[in-house]
């Protein structure tokens, strides 16, 4: 069994230096050692880099590091994934731990948790949580949830949540299996019970909670305790299904049906791991010609995606369908709209389109096609979806057009390239051998 040990760090220089020494002992039996800076100020990276095998940077937000820091573990060769708090400290002979916990078959387990904090009733919190996630077989980040890659990568990672992602993938990891649950404990620091009160602390972590059971949004219990948000915003991603001899076509001279269909599968995949990674807020896949395709199937019962099925008409009205109905539901939130077809569009991408729709009415990203690869509102303008001749090189100028007969404020981010034509597609390998990707 290989090990990765995931951090993920914000801001956290002042404690980090004896939270990876204590993992030392660990990376010299072969353990890696990943952290991900999610947009530190302080001196996090510096302290970092002779600590760790890689330190890497990610959209902040808990979700969207650990997924990258899986992403650069699997990279390594790691069989087997932790996620670590940057407060938190394992059991020095955790990697051993976690193999024979592994070894009568389960997918996933958590350590015991204890917190070292000053107030005396810390323990009676702590032996509480321990007692309700062997019960209900959830974890929490607290206790160190680990689980084998190659699960944790059919479940498409984290969800794109600023709270509760350990929690909601907890719920998606005991469809798998129950949870190894390790007696012998980690340590937590007890400074947010400190700083605020162990019964306000506790009370609000109660009620969160249980608004979140009762389908509270993430976003705003996030709020409530203490998360400074980044700019929100919906996406929604369109999507045909990986069907030979309809999905990709003008690949298939080049890939032959069957490989145009699994070069689509790869595009949709791809596409919704990095707007999971980037956390702006909810994620919907709209799909063609509806969702009742096996690979649909599969992203909504076991990934947990969001999936509807697309209108009938042209690729406007079916876009234009989809912003009404997210305005509907969310009139406050903007919204952004992506296809599948551009692999260089990354979670940052889609954060400084969230971003630039804090100040503009709406945001594009250019295709060097003439087209966009991506769109975003900030309100619904489905102006924007009429009078465009589709799948031409006049489709990013005919809605920049729109807009602005719209009266409507728009910024462009730079260029990207997408996937239509085989030498497009050429082009894509030729940069993966560059980049050894």
């Amino acid at each position: 069994m290989k090990l990765a040990v995931v951090v993920p760090v914000l801001n956290e220089a002042a404690a980090l230096r004896p939270r990876l020494l204590a993992l030392a002992p660990l990376r010299a039996r072969g353990v890696w050692v990943v952290v991900v800076d999610g947009g530190s100020t302080d001196s996090t990276c510096a302290v970092a880099q002779p600590l760790a095998d890689t330190v890497l940077s990610a959209p902040r937000g808990r979700a969207s590091q650990m997924n990258a820091g899986a992403v650069a573990a699997s990279r390594a060769g790691a069989d087997v994934l932790l996620f670590l708090h940057a407060d938190t400290q394992l059991p020095p002979d955790a990697d051993r731990l976690i193999e024979t916990a592994l070894s009568a078959g389960a997918a996933w387990g958590r350590f015991d948790v204890r917190i070292d904090g000053a107030h005396p009733l810390l323990p009676m919190v702590a032996a509480f949580m321990n007692g309700r996630s062997r019960l209900s077989g959830i974890a929490t980040g607290d206790q160190a949830l680990f689980v084998r890659r190659r699960v944790f990568e059919s479940l498409g990672g984290f969800a794109p949540l600023p709270l509760m992602e350990d929690i909601e993938l907890s719920a998606r990891l005991k469809r798998c299996s129950p949870p190894a649950c390790v007696a012998e404990r980690a340590t937590t620091a007890g400074r947010r019970w400190d700083q605020h009160g162990l019964w306000r602390t506790v009370v609000l972590m109660w009620r969160l909670r249980a608004a979140y059971a009762a389908g509270a949004d993430p976003h705003a219990l996030a709020l409530r305790y203490g998360y400074t948000p980044r700019a929100p915003a919906a996406v929604a991603v369109v999507a045909k299904a990986p069907v030979p001899g309809l999905a990709k076509t003008r690949l298939i001279p080049l890939l032959g049906a069957a490989g145009a269909a699994r070069a689509q599968r790869a595009f949709a995949l791809q596409t919704l791991a990095t707007v999971r990674a980037a956390s702006t807020g909810p994620l919907t896949l709209w799909c063609a010609p509806d969702t009742r395709h096996r690979f649909f199937r599969a992203l909504r019962e076991r990934h947990g995606v969001v999936c509807s099925p697309q209108p009938p008409g042209d690729l406007g009205q079916r876009m234009a369908a989809a912003m009404a109905a997210h305005f509907a539901a969310h009139p406050h939130m903007p919204w952004l709209v992506v296809g599948t077809d551009c692999p260089a569009l990354t979670p940052a991408h889609l954060q400084q389109a969230a971003d630039a729709l804090q100040t503009h009415d709406a945001v594009v990203v250019p295709a060097e096609d003439g087209g966009y690869v991506l769109l975003g509102l900030r309100s619904p303008l489905a102006c924007v979806f009429e009078r465009i001749d589709w799948s031409t090189e006049r489709v990013l100028a005919q809605t920049l057009e729109r807009l602005h007969e719209a009266g409507a404020s728009c910024t462009e981010l730079p260029t990207l390239w997408d996937v239509d034509e085989p030498a497009d597609w050429l082009r894509l390998q030729a940069h993966r051998s560059r980049s050894g990707t």
